[in-house]
């Protein structure tokens, strides 16, 4: 791994001194500090142009990698051999494994002109998403559209990207087939559009991946192989198999065909709504919000950019900070979507210069923004999706009251049992669901009068246990109680009904969002 200079010299070379005077690197973009001011759009277009030149990008549409040495191997024999763990070779030798597409000596920045490509030869094969107006807006004081990108086939935006990627494949790289490592979206959107383009598809997903993504790849005809820990080393042995097989690798946010794709997100925002103020984009590899912020920006400079990421994986602020792309360990996080540990270097690029504002918020406010989009919206989306509305929800984008905002709504593929974690985290933060501890008297009935005060005060009891062995006092039970209410002042309406009956009540954490 390289360290930090390391990474700034070798990245950026020259250009080194052109990213530290933008002024977006300069913010550190911490949660809570005032929204970043930039001297003007042409500006922003003139340092793009500045970092282009000096880091030697190349236009993307006709750019294809260096031809691999074909192994004699069939791609099959490769397959089982990774499948039963013996993936060989020293460490030395699995670092020559690179993508020939993300080279961070010279970083590929993408143009309007790529976007607008991609738009035309994929608008058959995706759909066109609906940007309406949301129920939310009164709640924040804001004009919210939701971009609805979860109603893609496969739930997602990556579709786009993935399609676009695979259109603009030689005609023998698509008779080969490509390959790729993802937990689950990119795999899924690959995988489908593989199959309806017959071009023969491979995903290495880690062993943590849902199994719910796993079963819908190999439904859409997908070779799916499951190894690694981590999505570090899924990619280490999906290049290794590009590397071996001939197959092509498809970086799933930093290949500039992914990104093109992404972008013509961008250009159907711009058709649907108008004067559009600030779009947030919810940030990961940084793929997304590279393809979008090109496009906006070229059809409306005067719109912001905001960026969005979760406490637990806050990759492009560590990157904003570091003034290049560095691994950042992630942690467990409900938008396991965005658990990228090392933006892509043409993701970085292409951003930096156009981008406003990076937000990292807690996961308290991104359960909260789930449940909000299913009770107001009536829409099921993973963590990711939420995190744009979990951003205004938390406060961080006020200056926007009153305005024409845009969130990006990028999936719906969450799993079951953490929807339900989800609901229930967003509900304990905005003071829905209750946790007290009360001494009762342990004569018959006892327990019954606590359990009637909470019937009559229309509360729900969700858990309750009783403890008598670790108290004090013989003639008095400890009762537990886990409880649902309609609202914030609901619950302080109990709270005080608890308080005047009973001389011994605990009340747990305050709500979060109160």
């Amino acid at each position: 791994m390289r360290t930090r200079s390391e990474n700034i010299t070798s990245t950026y070379g020259r250009a080194a001194s052109v990213v530290e005077e933008l002024p977006v690197v300069n913010c550190r973009f911490s949660a809570g500090e005032p929204r970043l001011e930039k001297p003007g759009v042409p500006g922003n277009m003139s340092q793009m142009v500045a970092i282009t030149s000096q880091l030697a990008a190349t236009k993307i549409a006709d750019a294809t990698p260096k031809d691999k040495e074909n192994k004699p191997e069939a791609v099959k024999n490769s397959t089982e051999m990774m499948t039963n763990g013996d993936v060989g070779g020293t460490s030395e030798q699995e670092q020559e494994f690179t993508d020939p597409f993300c080279n961070a000596d010279n970083p590929q920045i993408i143009t309007f002109q790529d976007v607008t490509s991609a738009a035309f030869k994929i608008k058959k094969g995706i759909e066109y998403t609906p940007c309406p107006k949301s129920h939310l807006s009164e709640m924040v004081d804001m004009d919210i559209y939701l971009k609805k990108e979860f109603l893609q086939f496969t739930g997602s935006f990556k579709e786009r990207g993935a399609r676009y990627a695979l259109i603009m494949l030689s005609d023998e790289q698509k008779k080969k087939g490509v390959i790729s490592a993802s937990l689950g979206n990119h795999a899924q959107g690959l995988s489908y559009h593989g199959w309806k383009l017959g071009i023969p598809v491979t995903v290495v997903m880690p062993s943590k991946a849902s199994l719910m993504k796993i079963q819908k790849c190999r439904n859409y005809r997908a070779t799916v192989i499951v190894k690694g820990v981590d999505m570090g080393e899924a990619k280490k042995i999906a290049l290794r198999m590009a590397h071996e097989t001939g197959l092509t690798y498809i970086n799933g946010y930093d290949h500039p065909h992914i990104m093109a794709g992404q972008g013509t997100i961008g250009l159907e925002i711009a058709e649907q709504v108008s004067d559009v103020d600030a779009v947030v984009i919810p940030v990961g590899g940084g793929g997304l919000i590279a393809g979008i912020a090109t496009a906006i920006k070229n059809l409306s400079p005067q719109t912001k950019i905001i960026g969005v990421e979760s406490e637990k994986c806050p990759s492009f602020t560590k990157a904003l900070e570091n003034k290049a792309p560095i691994y950042t360990p992630n942690q467990a996080t409900l938008a396991d979507g965005l658990a990228v540990p090392q933006v892509g270097y043409n993701a970085f690029a292409t951003t930096v210069p156009l981008l406003d504002k990076m937000i990292v918020v807690k996961e308290e406010w991104i359960a909260l923004a789930i449940l909000r989009l299913v009770e107001l919206e009536k829409c099921v989306v993973e963590g990711a999706g939420a995190s744009g509305l979990a951003a205004i929800l938390a406060g961080h984008l006020d200056e926007f009251k009153g305005k024409r905002v845009v969130l990006l709504v990028c999936g719906g593929n969450i799993d079951t049992t953490i929807f339900g974690r989800c609901l229930e985290r967003g509900m304990a933060a905005e003071g829905r669901l209750q946790r007290f501890t009360v001494r009762v008297s342990d004569a018959p009935g006892g327990v019954s009068k606590l359990c009637n005060l909470l019937a009559n005060l229309g509360v729900s009891i969700k858990d309750i246990m009783h403890e008598r062995a670790f108290i004090r006092d013989v003639n008095s039970v400890e009762v537990k109680v886990i409880c649902e209410t309609r609202d914030w002042q609901h619950s302080q309406e109990m709270r005080k009904m608890l308080q005047e009956t009973y001389q011994e009540v605990y009340f747990y954490e305050m709500p979060m969002a109160i």
